[in-house]
């Protein structure tokens, strides 16, 4: 790989895209697939078509219904009847139905009689959207603060649950905001007001107007390249990576292929990008070994902090509620992805059942930064200097979601090593209040966050990421463990050595869901394992994968009884093991809207399941506890955290001593030129 800079990469565009045409062969679906626009149309006819529903019914999800893993891992044939999982609206209940797509046939139903609801669609928060802007009461409020309507742009929040009996309705909260002079209408609320819509009549509830803050002001908010000049900052030189030998990808449907590593990619409404059936190359047994079945983002928790009526609802799960698929953003090649990046298209239905394109959801690249896998220099041979270097190269997929003000650019690392690195990454614009203040002299008491600016207060809040990881390290029974450190001291009558002290390892195997749950920086354990038991490496060691936590380990510091915490349990604890059972997949549950937490993964964990030497799944919640700073302000630069899977004891060796060195020839007459 070359960098080169952007007139270079203009002079070769005919050369990168002839080089990026592959040889095309014919795919052969997989059971994992997600589905096709035919087969979201074609499941949607024959819910339509029964008469189990009446009009109006509406679409909330969509998706595969995917195989018993035994099926897809004994190689089912493509042959193999494909199902949709599918959950509708209809007669104000939630209907979930298993479809035969081949055989055109409702295989289950079932209506869902809690108090939770599905993910909400954008049609009907589109819907809800609109109507403050000819209610009279908020044209009222408008007026007495000197707003015009034309400027406002509203936007829905999910109710919660704060303890109610059964609500008995689709609720959500509209907020209200302007815009105007700014496309930045999140630094400037219109505090005060609060407006209930029942989702169902698609009607106004109830309207509160409790009190008259003032709207921040436009200036300065804008973050758009046009409106934020004159360009005073520092000025960089970009590069772009050039692939002059072609792209080391290969795609063949979902299937991708690059280096040791091979995978398949899907999309879901819910969770967005699905990695399934990875599995690394092992040169000295020469054989494809697995690593990991199932991998997403099962949910997203977003607490704020603020307890006042317009705010203390704010407690987001935006995967449950909102749909972190449904969500993900159209990528954009040479910006949120290099040049050199390959893409995949997702569909979705929408509120009607009709399939919807989504073009670039992920995209595919390989990524080198100057970075070294591994070294080392030797001048210990008399008059002999040795000095071996590999580059770091890796295979990164990539999803961004924009879920109202955030975006969370996620991405899936594979390395040439074995690693696979889980990295989330926060931007885009705080979520604010309007106040009174101007200046922190003014303040004397918690205003529940900082002001960044005058008259906006950016309240504190969290962001939980829980994964779901199936793990099938060399197969599917698999074990926990947890590896501590125990200082040993010497007595002073052992004159075997000067020591006086050292440590040692003692390893835990856990036995049951409660012996694998870890509290990271609380717990003692140094290394975290998960093993294939009945896998060994030639010298003995049990071979497995260990868990590396990254920056991001922040815990839900939520009182116990409060709501938003009973809802989301799970936050209190990072690391979560539980065995393989296809229906757990949502951390917060399958209806997660109005829900009370009674279907979540702690309850799940309650019941203590064994786990030991079994197919199980690993839970991980990367946290963040956002104090916001006035560099947040107007949009927030990027945030990462994340996690690592790395092998342990699973290759015999360095699994890269044998990779051929990149030749250093380059591009011939490469030239750097200004732009």
């Amino acid at each position: 790989m070359t960098i080169i800079s952007l007139s270079l990469l203009r002079k070769f565009s005919l050369l990168v895209l002839f080089l990026s045409i592959s040889s095309s062969t014919a795919y052969s679906s997989h059971p994992l697939d997600p589905l096709t626009s035919s087969e979201i149309a074609s499941a949607r006819q024959i819910i339509l078509s029964s008469p189990l529903f009446t009009s109006p019914t509406t679409f909330h999800y969509v998706g595969l219904d995917e195989p018993d893993k035994a099926e897809v891992l004994s190689h089912i044939s493509s042959s193999t009847s494909r199902h949709a999982f599918i959950i509708v609206r209809s007669n104000n209940q939630t209907h979930q139905l298993s479809i035969d797509l081949t055989a055109s046939s409702i295989v289950s139903h079932e209506i869902h009689t809690g108090s939770s609801y599905p993910i909400l669609t954008l049609e009907e928060q589109g819907a809800a959207i609109m109507l403050p802007l000819s209610y009279p009461p908020f044209l009222e409020s408008l007026s007495k603060r000197g707003l015009d309507v034309k400027d406002v742009v509203c936007s829905t929040f999910t109710v919660g649950w704060f303890g109610e009996r059964q609500l008995l309705k689709r609720l959500i909260k509209v907020l209200c905001f302007m815009a105007g002079e700014t496309a930045n209408f999140y630094m400037r609320p219109v505090e005060g007001v609060l407006i209930i819509v029942d989702l169902e009549a698609m009607q106004i509830l109830s309207y509160k107007d409790r009190v008259q803050i003032p709207v921040p002001k436009a200036n300065g908010t804008d973050y758009r390249s046009d409106k934020v000049g004159p360009f005073v900052g520092p000025e960089t030189k970009p590069g772009f990576v050039m692939q002059p030998q072609g792209s080391g990808i290969q795609i063949d449907g979902h299937n991708v292929r690059w280096a040791n590593w091979k995978f398949h990619l899907g999309y879901d409404v819910r969770a967005g990008a699905v990695i399934s059936l990875a599995s690394i190359y092992d040169v000295d047994k020469e054989t494809y070994r697995s690593i990991l079945y199932r991998t997403f983002v099962s949910e997203l928790f977003v607490p704020y902090m603020d307890p006042v009526e317009e705010w203390y609802f704010r407690t987001f799960f935006d995967a449950g509620e909102y749909g972190f698929g449904l969500w993900a953003s159209p990528l954009q090649p040479r910006t949120d992805c290099p040049t050199h990046a390959e893409f995949m298209d997702g569909y979705y239905a929408d509120q009607n059942g009709k399939p919807v394109k989504v073009s670039n959801v992920f995209c595919i690249f390989e990524r080198y930064a100057g970075d070294i896998a591994w070294r080392h220099t030797e001048i210990g041979i008399p008059g002999e200097t040795v000095t071996e270097v590999r580059p770091e190269v890796s295979l990164v997929v990539r999803m961004v979601s924009t879920v109202g003000n955030y975006d969370y650019v996620m991405d899936w690392e594979f390395k040439t090593t074995g690693s696979i690195q889980f990295r989330v990454s926060l931007t885009g614009l705080l979520e604010v209040k309007g106040t009174a203040y101007t200046h922190t002299n003014q303040i004397n008491s918690d205003q529940h966050g900082t002001l960044i600016a005058e008259n906006t207060m950016a309240v504190y809040h969290d962001h939980f990421i829980t994964y779901h990881i199936d793990l099938d390290i060399d197969g599917t029974d698999n074990s926990f463990q947890k590896l501590k450190l125990k200082p040993v001291k010497l007595s002073d009558s052992d004159t075997s050595s000067p020591r006086r002290s050292y440590w040692t390892v003692v390893t835990e195997t856990a036995e049951t869901e409660s012996d694998a749950q870890v509290k990271i920086g609380s717990d003692p354990a140094a290394d975290l394992l998960i093993v294939n038991p009945n896998k060994k490496t030639k010298i003995g060691n049990t071979v497995g994968y260990r868990l590396i936590p990254g920056s991001a380990t922040g815990v839900s510091i939520l009182a116990d009884d409060d709501f938003p915490q009973i809802r989301a349990r799970y936050s209190k604890k990072q690391v979560w093991v539980t065995p393989y059972n296809k229906s757990e997949k949502w951390a917060a549950g399958l209806y997660v809207d109005q829900s009370r937490g009674d279907d979540n993964l702690a309850n799940w964990s309650h019941r203590n399941r064994g786990i030991k030497n079994k197919d199980i799944v690993l839970w991980y919640t990367a946290g963040f506890h956002h104090i916001p700073y006035q560099e947040d302000f107007p949009l927030m630069p990027m945030i990462s955290g994340g996690f690592e899977l790395r092998p342990s004891n699973f290759f015999e060796r360095n699994s890269l001593i044998n990779t051929k060195p990149y030749s250093r020839q380059l591009i011939s007459n490469c030239t750097v030129n200004s732009y």
